[in-house]
């Protein structure tokens, strides 16, 4: 189920979003250092994580799903910002070198279809960054959290489910330990939360961040032998002596009524 993206615009221009944005900017750019002269594609609703990269990349793009609703970004200047399907997206094939998953993956109904359409339009080497709220962490069972809606992963989910739909997970990372809080001591004291978190708290993280690589070849599996046909045979019942005996005392009693099971006329 997507998030209405008037929920989203909402909760990310307040003081509790602009802090998770910082902290999530924070953890993409440990991935993503530098995208210099590359196309950036952000799906879902990515645009507020999107501007350090904006500044250096030849093209930056956020695309919205219909489901989900679109708003104009950014404010200033130039659109960049499209209402999508996201299973037919407006773009030719191997034209994105990276694109970043956020409020997407969990909100999907068909992941796998999803993802193939991302493989179509992602550049040979191209990189994926997949933001997911996991299971354990408290950012997917409150409901004032963005993260709400939709279905959390554990990481190791997310990287089957990246494998199975031919990308190869290369590094994971976690972010938001801090709660979904609207408590201003909490959200000052949020980047030693977070350092904290990152040392001992591990998977109480509110979110996954995994980096994947698009991969190009990929094994079908074959099978080697014809499955064998199951065959119904017959259970064959031997008859016993008391069975024989009473066959025989049947026949007898038949013959005495009459030739060939005839009843003798009264």
């Amino acid at each position: 189920m997507w998030t209405d993206v008037l929920d989203l615009n909402e909760f990310y221009t307040s003081t509790q979003g602009q802090m998770t944005v910082r902290l999530l900017r924070a953890r993409l750019r440990e991935v993503w250092p530098n995208v210099r002269g590359e196309t950036v594609l952000g799906l879902g609703y990515a645009a507020p994580f999107l501007r350090p990269f904006m500044e250096e990349a030849q093209r930056t793009m956020a695309f919205m799903p219909a489901q989900q609703g679109v708003l104009r970004w950014p404010r200033e200047g130039r659109n960049h910002t499209a209402l999508v399907d996201e299973l037919d997206l407006p773009l030719p094939d191997r034209s994105i070198d990276r694109v970043l998953l956020i409020h997407a993956i969990e909100c999907t109904e068909q992941p796998r279809p999803f993802l193939r359409e991302i493989w179509r339009v992602m550049a040979d080497g191209g990189k994926l960054i997949v933001v997911a709220p996991t299971r354990a962490g408290l950012w997917s069972q409150l409901d004032r959290s963005p993260f709400y809606q939709g279905h959390p992963y554990s990481p190791g989910q997310i990287a089957a489910l990246l494998r199975a739909n031919m990308f190869a997970p290369m590094r994971q990372a976690r972010a938001l330990y801090m709660p979904p809080t609207r408590s201003r001591l909490a959200l000052r004291m949020a980047p030693t939360v977070e350092r904290f978190g990152q040392r001992w708290l591990g998977r109480f993280a509110g979110v996954s961040v995994i980096e994947a690589g698009k991969q190009l070849y990929a094994g079908i599996a074959e099978r080697h032998t014809q499955p064998e046909l199951a065959v119904v045979r017959p259970k064959l019942r031997i008859a016993s002596s008391r069975d024989t005996h009473g066959l025989t005392g049947g026949l007898s009693g038949a013959a005495r009524n009459g030739k060939d099971g005839q009843q003798p006329a009264s």
